[in-house]
């Protein structure tokens, strides 16, 4: 089966604007809380929002606090430094919940060999309102 999109609207063939769910922001829907880290090869917390602490507990491993329960979210990261204009080595990323703090999300950064190493990355987690503790 093949389905073509409307390339101007997105919108399926003979779709109307009516038909889609849309949900727009309002007192009733806030939308996303959005959370956010910006952490040091060190492990030390560069800048964040409702980021509370950060560590690094051993070569490529650290976990990021954040002031509410974060377990329901969406974690989002990426390798990179906190300096405007710097770049941080090459490397991957994993992000997962945090074992026994649900404030907390457990972050691996290792080299692009797959090496654990210490890397800066920045954090983003996304937590619907509907989840909020």
């Amino acid at each position: 089966m093949t389905i073509e999109l409307e390339m101007k609207t997105n919108l399926m063939p003979n779709q109307e604007v009516s038909e889609m769910a849309i949900a727009a922001a309002s007192p009733d829907n806030p939308g996303p809380e959005q959370l956010f880290a910006v952490v040091n090869a060190d492990g030390t917390l560069a800048r964040g929002l409702f980021a509370v602490s950060s560590a690094n507990l051993g070569t490529g491993f650290y976990e990021v606090i954040f002031s509410r329960d974060v377990t329901r979210g969406a974690y989002i990261a990426t390798i990179g430094s906190s300096a405007t204009f710097d770049i941080e080595q090459t490397g991957q990323i994993t992000v997962v919940g945090r074992a026994g703090n649900p404030n907390g999300v457990f972050i691996t950064t290792t080299d692009s060999a797959g090496n654990f190493q210490n890397r800066g990355f920045h954090l983003a987690v996304l937590c619907p309102q509907a989840f909020a503790s």
